[in-house]
C-alpha cells in the first residue's frame, strides 16, 4: 500500500482552458506560472497539494497544452487515486470537467457538473418527475448503499463518508436495514443497536454534506403488509426524531416480490406514509414497486394520490435486466411517474456472477438523460460480485483502488468522471 508522501512516477496530459474557467487557487496559480513560462520549457513547482516538475509548454491557437513528463508527485495524504502502479493516475480536483485516458492521462475540458448537496440544495420535494431542491434546481443523487447493517456495521463511519463524498463526488448514502433476514430489525435483532446505527448513518451523512436514505429493506418476507405494525413503530420513531432534518429521504419498501400486488404495496403505502407525514410533511418518501421493484408500470396507471413528494423505486441489475426494463422505466416516466433507482448493480440479479459494463454504462446514459438518482448496491467486503471493496480488504474506510472490487472501480470512474 502506498505510505504518506511516497513519490509515484505519473504520465499526465492535462488540458487547460484558459478562457471563461474559474479554477480554484492552486489551479490559478499553476496557469499563472505556465503562462509567463510558455515557450520556454522551464521548471514549474507549484505550492499546492502536488509538486510538479519538468513541464512541456506547448501553446495552441486557443488553450495551452502542458504535458507533464515523469512528473514527480508528492501527495500530502493517502488518497484512493493513488496505488502503487504507475499506470493508475492521480486525481487533480478543479473545478473543471477531468477526463480520464486509459494511458493514465487527465484532460481538463470544460466545467463539471454541480454536486447536489444539502447546504446547496437543501430540502427536496418533487415537481412532475423531477427531483428538486428547495432553490428551484432539478436535483440528481448518485451514491450508494451498504449492505445489511447488521451484517456489516463498521461501514457506518464517519471517515467512510467522508471519502464517499470528498473523493468519489457521492451525495447520497443509503442505509439498508433488513427486516426479515437473520438478526434483522423484525426477526431478533437488537433493535435498539440497530436503530443507532441508522442515526449514526443519518448524522454522519448530515456532517459530511449528503443526503441520507433510511431504507426499510423488505427481501424474504415478500409482502411488507406482514410487517406493517413494526413498520409503522419504526418510522414514526425515526421520523419524529429528524422531522427537522433537510437531508434525509424514507424508503418504506425495499423490493416487494412473490405474489405481492401494487394494490397490497399500495394499501401498505398509504399507511406508513400517514406516519411519516404526522411529523414531516414534506420529506421525500420512496414506495418499491412489485417484482423486486421492477413493475414500475404498475405503478404508473394507479399512482398514490392521497400524498405529495412520493417517488416509485425501480432496482435493476445490469447483467440481467437490460433493454425491457429500461424502456419500462422511461415509459413510465413520460407518462408522469417520478422514478427513483434506490438499488442497482452491474452484475447479474443475485448479485454476483458475471459483470455486464456495456450495459452498466447504457443504464447511466440512460438515467442521467432522464435526470434520475441511482444508488450502487452494495458498500461491503462481502465474497459476491456486487460488493465494491476486495474480499481481502477489511478496511473500513481510506480505500485505495487496487482495495476495489471490478465493480467499485467501475462504480468509482462512473461517479468521477464528471
Amino acid at each position: 500500500m502506498k505510505k504518506r508522501k511516497k513519490a509515484v512516477t505519473i504520465l499526465l496530459l492535462i488540458m487547460v482552458l484558459l478562457q471563461g474557467c474559474s479554477q480554484k487557487p492552486e489551479v490559478q496559480d499553476t496557469v499563472k506560472q505556465i503562462e509567463e513560462s510558455k515557450g520556454q520549457g522551464k521548471e514549474i513547482e507549484t505550492t499546492g497539494q502536488y509538486a510538479v516538475k519538468d513541464m512541456i509548454i506547448e501553446e495552441t491557437t486557443n488553450k495551452t497544452e502542458v504535458v507533464v513528463m515523469a512528473a514527480e508527485v508528492e501527495s500530502k495524504t493517502e488518497s484512493i487515486t493513488e496505488p502503487e502502479e504507475v499506470k493508475d493516475t492521480v486525481a487533480i480536483k478543479t473545478t473543471e470537467e477531468a477526463e480520464t485516458t486509459a494511458e493514465g492521462m487527465v484532460t481538463i475540458i470544460g466545467e463539471s457538473k454541480k454536486l447536489n448537496v444539502p447546504s446547496i440544495t437543501g430540502a427536496l420535494h418533487v415537481e412532475g418527475t423531477k427531483l428538486m431542491g428547495s432553490n428551484g434546481e432539478e436535483v440528481q443523487l448518485r451514491g450508494i448503499s451498504t449492505h445489511g447493517i447488521a451484517w456489516f456495521p463498521d461501514y457506518i463511519n464517519e471517515e467512510c463518508f467522508r471519502q464517499l463524498r470528498n473523493e468519489w463526488n457521492v451525495n447520497v448514502v443509503r442505509l439498508a436495514l433488513y427486516t426479515a433476514e437473520y438478526n434483522g430489525y423484525c426477526t431478533g435483532g437488537d433493535r435498539e443497536y440497530l436503530k443507532n446505527l441508522i442515526r449514526n448513518g443519518v448524522n454522519y451523512a448530515k456532517e459530511q454534506d449528503m443526503y441520507v436514505i433510511v431504507d426499510w429493506h423488505i427481501l424474504s418476507d415478500s409482502n411488507p403488509n406482514i410487517y406493517l405494525n413494526e413498520a409503522k413503530e419504526f418510522f414514526q420513531e425515526i421520523s419524529a426524531e429528524y422531522a427537522d432534518s433537510s437531508h434525509i429521504i424514507y424508503e418504506i419498501c425495499n423490493e416487494p416480490n412473490g405474489g405481492t400486488t401494487w394494490q397490497d404495496i399500495k394499501s401498505y403505502a398509504k399507511e406508513v406514509i400517514g406516519v411519516i407525514r404526522a411529523n414531516d410533511e414534506d420529506a421525500v418518501i420512496l414506495v418499491g414497486t412489485p417484482n423486486w421493484s421492477q413493475y414500475v408500470d404498475q405503478a404508473a396507471a394507479d399512482p398514490i394520490t392521497e400524498y405529495n413528494n412520493l417517488m416509485y423505486t425501480l432496482h435493476f441489475y445490469a447483467a440481467t435486466h437490460t433493454d425491457d426494463l429500461r424502456n419500462k422505466m422511461v415509459s413510465a416516466i413520460e407518462s408522469g411517474l417520478p422514478i427513483f433507482v434506490s438499488e442497482y448493480g452491474i452484475c447479474d440479479a443475485s448479485g454476483s456472477g458475471a459483470i455486464n459494463e456495456e450495459q452498466a454504462n447504457l443504464w447511466v446514459e440512460q438515467m442521467d438523460n432522464y435526470g434520475i438518482s441511482y444508488v450502487a448496491w452494495n458498500m461491503s467486503n462481502k465474497n459476491e460480485t456486487s460488493a465494491i471493496i476486495q474480499n481481502w480488504c477489511n478496511k473500513t474506510n481510506n480505500f485505495s483502488l487496487e482495495e476495489l472490487s471490478a465493480a467499485g472501480q467501475w462504480l468509482y470512474k462512473t461517479l468521477t468522471k464528471n
